[in-house]
């Protein structure tokens, strides 16, 4: 992909200084060979804490001063908010096991992009700068996520359509020339329907080899996003549908009954048979679900939809695809109204004596106090796994429960 930000952020940013004498890294890496999410997430934190200004000021005073010390300081308070912007577009777009250096990567390019338009900001208007920003900030992170599919895009432009045109094959439902068509004339592709369907052909290609997600629309109501969470307390849909292999989560769901098939395909919004994905409006109820199998209420279709997850899961697991590894938090200390510490039972594979694991949120370290049986006893990698799914949650917010799926790759 076509890139000149190397050359153009240089030349922009010409008579800049960025010095900061008198401040380090909160949270310095200790090994670029081993980064931890902890590292990461305070990868632009300072000490001593900058002086306390309005966000927009600190890009105010960088421009005006052409001091990007203002800059470092703004990126410090702005930071947590960035992780979350990142976190939400890594999961949203079927990126279930993404670690330190994925996170990393995403941070970074948000960050050139920062710096390509802070110099084209005028402090002098009244606009947030963040506002002004936030097309350059999805574009970084749009220009990271291209490059992770199938398929050379001349521009972010470009890839732009490719997820438009996929988007609407995946909620119209409709044929591939009809969608074609509509794509065609709906972005001036009139004349060059060709290149529509070639468009097509990319988007369907990638959505065939990542994680399978249905469309959801952003602010601005253009559909870019993808979303696999569709529970409201359990993360089981993402555990079933996001990470796994789609063929094997296709052979263990049509050995399973047609009741079970009927509820996990209505809650899930997505069709087995011909693989397409609904937006989150067209997702049923458990109200919906009681009332299509007359059962007993919301509450008894909601425990017959969790009975039907758990079989596919099994399924799954008897099939040598996938494994999992089963979490209760058991213990937890609360420090400033929030969780600093948490200690989990795990099992692996749904078998088996319990193991334990200690986190220690406000230090970013855990602890593998005894291991599960059927745990691996060098590589640990149930143990591990569990520890890397609860670190990487958002601002230490540990599930009180969580099964956490994944296969033999990793």
């Amino acid at each position: 992909m076509k890139d000149k930000r190397d050359k153009l952020i240089p030349e922009q940013l010409s008579g800049y200084t960025w010095e900061l004498s008198g401040y380090a890294p909160k949270v310095p890496f200790s090994n670029s060979d081993s980064l931890s999410m902890r590292e990461v997430r305070n990868a632009f934190q300072l000490t001593p804490e900058p002086p306390e200004m309005e966000l927009n000021d600190y890009i105010r005073e960088a421009v005006r001063k052409r001091d990007l010390s203002y800059f470092s300081f703004f990126l410090h308070h702005f930071e947590n908010r960035l992780n979350g912007v990142i976190y939400r577009f890594l999961t949203r777009n079927g990126i279930d096991r993404y670690g330190p250096a994925r996170f990393l990567d995403y941070k970074l390019e948000v960050l050139q992009m920062l710096l390509y338009c802070l110099p084209r900001f005028d402090p002098e208007q009244e606009t947030e700068f963040l506002k002004y920003a936030k097309n350059y900030i999805r574009n970084g992170l749009l220009f990271c996520r291209a490059l992770e599919e199938a398929g050379s895009f001349g521009s972010i432009a470009e890839y732009q359509r490719v997820r438009h045109i996929g988007a609407i094959y995946t909620d119209s439902g409709k044929s591939r020339a009809e969608v074609v068509a509509k794509f065609a004339e709906k972005a001036g592709y009139k004349e060059d329907g060709a290149t529509a369907d070639e468009l097509l052909t990319v988007a369907r290609h990638n959505r065939s080899i990542v994680s399978l997600y249905r469309t959801e629309q952003d602010e601005d109501g253009e559909e870019t996003g993808e979303d696999v969470t569709c529970d409201d307390s359990w993360d089981y849909a993402d555990i079933l549908w996001n990470g796994v292999r789609a063929r094997a989560v296709k052979r263990a769901f049509w050995e399973m009954e047609l009741r079970e098939q009927r509820l996990l395909e209505g809650r899930n919004a997505i069709c087995m048979a011909c693989g397409r994905v609904s937006p989150m409006s067209k997702q049923k109820s458990f109200e919906e679900l009681a009332v299509m199998f007359e059962g007993s209420g919301a509450s008894g279709a909601e425990r017959a939809y969790r009975r039907a997850l758990d079989k596919l899961r099994l399924k799954l697991m008897e099939s040598g695809m996938v494994h999992t590894v089963t979490l209760k938090q058991v213990k937890s200390t609360k420090k400033n109204k929030k969780i600093a510490a948490a200690a989990y039972l795990y099992q692996a594979d749904n078998d088996g004596e319990w193991g334990e694991l200690r986190f220690d949120f406000e230090n970013g370290t855990a602890e593998i106090v005894k291991l599960a049986d059927w745990d691996t006893t060098k590589s640990n990698i149930f143990a591990k796994t569990a520890i890397r799914h609860i670190q990487s949650l958002p601002e230490a917010k540990p599930p009180s429960e969580v099964v956490v799926m994944f296969d033999q790759a990793m």
